[in-house]
This record gives C-alpha cells, sequence and structure tokens, in this order.
C-alpha cells in the first residue's frame, strides 16, 4: 500500500524519540498526515490493526558487507547495490551505507563510482559508501587481508576527497597505524565521517585524532586496542570522548552481553552508540557459506568464520540486535530503537528518522512485532 489514505492503529507507534500508546497514524498518499491520540485520528480509508505491534521509522545501518547471497566486494557495481539494498529493506533497513572491505585501490575506484551511480540513479536505501580499509593495522586486521593492508598516499587521499564530494555520505574507517592527523583532518574537514576502527593505537594516539577530526569509532570492542587498567586503548578513548559516537555488533557474539551493558552506561555524551549489522552475503538468505577474496567463510549457528575461526562480519539483522539490547543487555526498548534509527541518521545527517508531519513516507516506515522477533517491511 502506497496511495491513498492509510491509517495505524491498536499498537504502539516509534516516533524516533518516543514510543507511544494509544495512538493512531495516518498517511495520506504515502505521508504522515496525522499522529496523535487514537480517537482524534479519523479512520477513513484504510485501516491497519497493528495488534500491539510496532510502528516505526525504517533501520540505519551504517555497515552493510553483502546480501541476498552476494558481497559488495565481490561486484561494486550499482546493480549489486540494488540486490543488497533490497534484501535489507525486507529487513527493515530503508538507509544503509555498503561497506567496501579491504581490497585493492581499483576496487575501491570501482564501489565510489557503483555508489555515486546508485545515488544519482535513485536506488532505494542507498544512504552514501563506507570505505573499511584499506588503511587500517595488520595487528588488529581481523578478517581483512593483510597483503592489502598498506598506508593512505596522496592520491588515495586525493579520491577520498573527490569522493566526498560526490557522495552524499562516505564514512571511511582508518586506522593511526596508516594514516596521518593531518590525512583525517583534510578527510573530516571535507565532511567524511572518519571512524577509528581495526587499530592497536593507545589511548592518547586516539585521543590525538579525534581532535584531528576523527568522530566514529568502528564496531566498538572488536579488532581494537582493549580496555585495560593502566591503558584504556581505543575502547576507553572511544567511550571517553564525547564528540565521538561508536557502532556496536549486538549479537552478544562478536561482544558479550555484559560488556556492552558496561559501555553503554560508560559512553559519554553528546556521541552515541548505535547498533550495525555488519552483514555480508548472507543476509535474506539460507547460504551457509560464502566467499570474501577467495576464502570460505561459514556460517554456523548464527556465527560466521573464516576457516581458521576468526570472526568474518556478523549474522545479524537490526532487529535481532534491538532484541539483543533489551532482552540481554537490559537497554529501555526506547532507547535500543534510537540506536537503529535515529542516532544513525543524525550522525550521517541525513533526513530525520522521526515520525513527523509529512516524514517518514510511508516506504520509510517499518511494522516491527511486538516481541522484537520479526519486521514487516512491506506494510
Amino acid at each position: 500500500m502506497t496511495h491513498g489514505v492509510i491509517t495505524f492503529r491498536n499498537g504502539k507507534i516509534f516516533n524516533g524519540q518516543s514510543l507511544r500508546i494509544g495512538q493512531a497514524a495516518r498517511f495520506e498518499d504515502g505521508r504522515l498526515t496525522a499522529l496523535g491520540p487514537d480517537a482524534e485520528v479519523a479512520k477513513d480509508g484504510d485501516v491497519v490493526d497493528l495488534a500491539g505491534d510496532i510502528l516505526s521509522p525504517g533501520y540505519v545501518d551504517l555497515q552493510v558487507n553483502g546480501g541476498d547471497g552476494v558481497m559488495f566486494n565481490d561486484d561494486p557495481s550499482p546493480e549489486t547495490l540494488a540486490r543488497i539494498a533490497n534484501a535489507h529493506r525486507r529487513l527493515g533497513v530503508t538507509s544503509l551505507l555498503p561497506t567496501l572491505i579491504t581490497d585493492t585501490a581499483e576496487k575501491s575506484r570501482a564501489a565510489i563510482a557503483a555508489a555515486i551511480d546508485a545515488v544519482q540513479s535513485g536506488v532505494q536505501g542507498i544512504a552514501g559508501l563506507h570505505l573499511e580499509g584499506p588503511h587500517l593495522s595488520v595487528v588488529r586486521k581481523g578478517a581483512h587481508d593483510p597483503a592489502l593492508i598498506r598506508p593512505m598516499e596522496q592520491r588515495d587521499l586525493d579520491m577520498l576527497l573527490a569522493a566526498t564530494q560526490a557522495l552524499p555520505v562516505l564514512k571511511v574507517t582508518v586506522a593511526p597505524e596508516n594514516v596521518t592527523e593531518d590525512q583525517v583532518a583534510a578527510l573530516a574537514k571535507a565532511g567524511a565521517l572518519v571512524s577509528l576502527g581495526h587499530t592497536d593505537a593507545d589511548f592518547d594516539t586516539c585521543r590525538r585524532y579525534f581532535a584531528a577530526g576523527a568522530r566514529c569509532v568502528t564496531h566498538l570492542f572488536n579488532a581494537m586496542s582493549q580496555l585495560g587498567n593502566r591503558e584504556p586503548g581505543l575502547v576507553g578513548a572511544a567511550l571517553a570522548s564525547g564528540q565521538v559516537s561508536s557502532g556496536l555488533i549486538a549479537d552478544a557474539v562478536h561482544v558479550h552481553p555484559e560488556a556492552m551493558r558496561t559501555a553503554w552506561a560508560a559512553k559519554t555524551g553528546p556521541g552515541r552508540i548505535f547498533l550495525v549489522s555488519d552483514a555480508m552475503a548472507v543476509a535474506g538468505t539460507d547460504c551457509t557459506s560464502f566467499r570474501l577474496g577467495g576464502r570460505r567463510i561459514n556460517r554456523n549457528a548464527g556465527i560466521l568464520t573464516l576457516e581458521n575461526g576468526t570472526l568474518a562480519g556478523a549474522d545479524l539483522d537490526l532487529t535481532m540486535a534491538i532484541r539483543v539490547m533489551v532482552e540481554e543487555v537490559g537497554v529501555p526498548t526506547v532507547a535500543a530503537l534510537e540506536a537503529a534509527t535515529t542516532v544513525p541518521a543524525e550522525l550521517i545527517r541525513t533526513s530525520a528518522r522521526r515520525l513527523d508531519s509529512g516524514y517518514p513516507t510511508l516506504s520509510g516506515v517499518i511494522r516491527i512485532s511486538r516481541d522484537l522477533r520479526g519486521v514487516s517491511a512491506a506494510i
């Protein structure tokens, strides 16, 4: 349903900031025209009984490597991006940053060109691009190919600066080991979202890079220097730095729920923790394995690993991440919903993910089951 008059009632309505009960949402020709007490909202046209489910703005996922059986690295093209975006739309994601994992300079250029093409041609859901590497630390490589990790050169910086001007959002994950503070400052000044990740840098170094312009951290706790008693590492720097927000893979596999609980309580604002899927090719499919750069990645019991057991992305969608945050970490439902919608949307300065007059359109709204175990994107 995309046209005419549609009213949603008898459920909970998350407006991006609060969870409202006893209210109704009315859409006319696909746009929100009324949100208020059920008795005060007209019921002509189609009426959808939410039966206790949650009506919410769609999810915003800033780390999506693949879906529908394909990886962005395998074929960085607009067609691949459309497949990935469609797969994640079925999982409730209405805006995403397709993510290229460490690869060659040629592959990075192709990914940038594909993202520009997808945005300009209106591929639904593609909000920009996330380049996770290749300027990382070999020591904290995770599943990234160490042979492709390298320092950032001037030609790399020039390419990224041009991409920042051509894309609505360019997020780049870098490590101080292979990127200078001046390079970070140049990217930040141009408008790129610079994120620290896959690094063994110490606390003081990370703080200097935040001062230079980095304002994000990629998958908190994973592939980074940890919080120690004498050396707080990137984890400590992220939690202590109010100007910095941090992505989190909340599958209870990458990070223990108690560690997530501690980080959530310790995070200094106004920067906040937000949820990412770090999804791979298996997202939206029943595939049991796939390949990344010639290496086989196995899917078993909700865990993705290389043959040597190294975690390789996540078998996760954001509804599951919200449920883990609520049920296992103890985060209030509203805060968990914000971490999958409003917080990442504001970080990339995309259209506000709030139910407000005229926005979002019906295509940007999802229905989340009241038990947080499923989502209906086609409402």
